[in-house]
């Protein structure tokens, strides 16, 4: 039977001085101005944020696809169904994985389709535009995991552009992220146009990324039995 999450039991429990409860409050509010959020002309809305749970793992991906916004849900089509697959043959399947990780992205609304027809790359201007909802939900949550998934993630991440995916994904590297210190495990991102991790060495890589990643303290705290 896959593990649950046990997120829910820091109600009423001190996380940093500031108690669960609090913190929900705090990212119900955030939600609300999230979802209103139409600073950029150039992207399609509507925003997509995960639901108000905090959480220590603090997972950063691209941008919505087309279709997550509809669904009010981050990874809710192709990608999240390859991504859930990775995590459910570790013990923890989607409906445990949403409960326990908070899912975020550089940009929260679907950039849109570019010319060769694969969904566009946001703009410098637009992840600007979306950086401060990241950094209220870091300093609410104060993530001791975050888990960048594809190469423009992990850039915004570990602050620097990787000459190849083999360079970060299959180690912990230790990151400052928007004024929080915490463990970064890199992940490939589960597009399915995407053969990197199907194939070596991308395939042994992300093996080795997902073992650190449901090794670390934060994941066990997680998702213990």
């Amino acid at each position: 039977m896959p593990l649950r999450a046990r997120g829910r039991r820091l109600h009423g429990e001190l996380r940093d001085g500031v108690t669960a409860a609090t913190t929900i409050r705090r990212l119900v509010m955030h939600r609300e101005a999230l979802l209103a959020c139409r600073r950029c002309a150039t992207v399609i809305g509507p925003p997509v944020c995960h639901p108000p749970r905090p959480s220590r793992i603090y997972l950063v991906g691209q941008a919505p696809g087309p279709r997550e916004g509809a669904r009010g849900r981050p990874f809710a089509h192709t990608a999240g169904k390859t991504l859930f697959r990775w995590f459910e043959a570790h013990g923890v399947d989607e409906a445990a994985f949403r409960e326990g990780v908070y899912m975020s992205a550089v940009l929260r609304c679907f950039p849109g389709k570019a010319p060769s027809g694969g969904d566009r790359l946001p703009s410098a201007e637009e992840m600007a535009a979306c950086r401060p909802w990241l950094a209220e939900e870091v300093a609410l949550m104060k993530p001791q995991l975050i888990v960048p998934v594809g190469r423009l993630a992990i850039e915004q991440v570990l602050g620097a552009r990787p000459a190849s995916l083999a360079e970060v994904v299959g180690r912990a590297h230790r990151v400052k992220f928007l004024g929080r210190g915490a463990d970064a495990i890199a992940l490939p991102h589960p597009s399915g146009v995407s053969s990197w991790h199907k194939l070596e060495p991308g395939k042994s890589l992300l093996a080795k990324a997902l073992g650190l990643i449901v090794s670390h303290p934060a994941w066990r705290a997680a998702f213990a039995g």
